[in-house]
């Protein structure tokens, strides 16, 4: 591996003239803010453990602060880039700043909620600066989309890190963290201070670490029809869940019939179970229903 020249990555400097000179200004809809500490990406680097035969994607990488980054130590970076502007330019980038490394980048200017296949070798590692507006739903679609990402380290809101890697039982878990725990085994992973952005976020960025399930979870039920508990227990996460489930299963009575035999107590709350839980309950949905139908008759 050819090494990088010392100044390669990019500094709060060379953000500003690279942004002045393609008139790029952040914004707040698509949640853009630019990394300008090298120190900080180098970290991002190390805590995700990436590995020279490491195929890294990265989502939304901007000015290429983290890409160079990821480009010093991984075997390939395909970043997916959903801006005009800073698609374009990414490339002339990585070729000037990182010339022996550039024919190891590629690009996908796209929608990351779009993106079903990509360029080369599977992806083994995700590592990215989430935009805080769609970072679960862009986190969830790449776990589910490319089973080949074996690790993950995402820097998101601190409030969305917290989200994440929630414990049952605590008043933030609810469904990204339940989700997230379908793919990955989720922890916290360090916070991140508001000063290494441009422009600075007026809220704390934390680190979350996500690796893959060496196993599946366990079940007859699909994904799509756990994730429908999941979705209902939330949705009226004070009730029980015999009462916010009765939706799902077509009645309180159903609903009860299902937890009881999934050996969860109908009077307790979503956010006290864990995924494995979610995923018994929605196998004894369609037996609770016919049952409850049948007894009904």
């Amino acid at each position: 591996m050819s090494s990088p020249t010392p100044d390669a990555l990019l500094g709060p400097a060379d953000i500003r003239e690279l942004a002045a000179a393609l008139g790029v200004r952040p914004t707040k809809q698509r949640g853009q803010n630019f990394v300008i500490d090298a120190n900080t990406v180098r970290r991002i680097v190390r805590t995700a453990e990436v590995r020279p035969d490491d195929v890294v994607v990265e989502i939304g990488p901007g000015l290429g602060s983290l890409t160079l980054a990821l480009l010093e130590v991984a075997d390939r970076v395909t970043a997916v880039e959903i801006d005009d502007v800073l698609a374009a330019a990414l490339p002339a980038t990585i070729g000037a700043r990182m010339p022996a490394r550039a024919d190891r980048f590629a690009l996908v200017h796209s929608d990351a909620m779009h993106v079903t296949e990509l360029p080369g070798p599977p992806p083994t590692a995700l590592v990215a600066n989430l935009p805080y507006n769609v970072a679960v739903p862009v986190l969830l679609h790449m776990l589910d989309t490319f089973p080949s990402i074996e690790r993950t380290l995402v820097m998101v809101q601190s409030e969305v890190a917290d989200r994440l890697a929630a414990a049952p039982g605590s008043k933030v878990y609810g469904v990204p963290s339940v989700k997230a725990n379908w793919y990955a085994e989720v922890k916290r992973a360090g916070a991140i201070g508001r000063k290494v952005f441009w422009p600075a976020p007026n809220v704390d960025s934390g680190l979350v670490s996500l690796v893959r399930r060496a196993e599946p979870i366990k079940t007859t039920a699909s994904k799509a029809q756990v994730f429908a508990a999941v979705d209902a227990a939330f949705a009226q996460r004070r009730k029980t869940l015999r009462a916010a489930l009765a939706g799902w299963a077509g009645s309180a009575a159903a609903a009860e019939a299902a937890l009881v035999a999934a050996g969860v107590s109908p009077q307790a709350r979503g956010e006290s179970l864990t995924v494995e839980e979610f995923a018994r309950i929605a196998e004894h949905k369609d037996a609770a229903v016919t049952e409850h139908e049948e007894s009904g008759k």
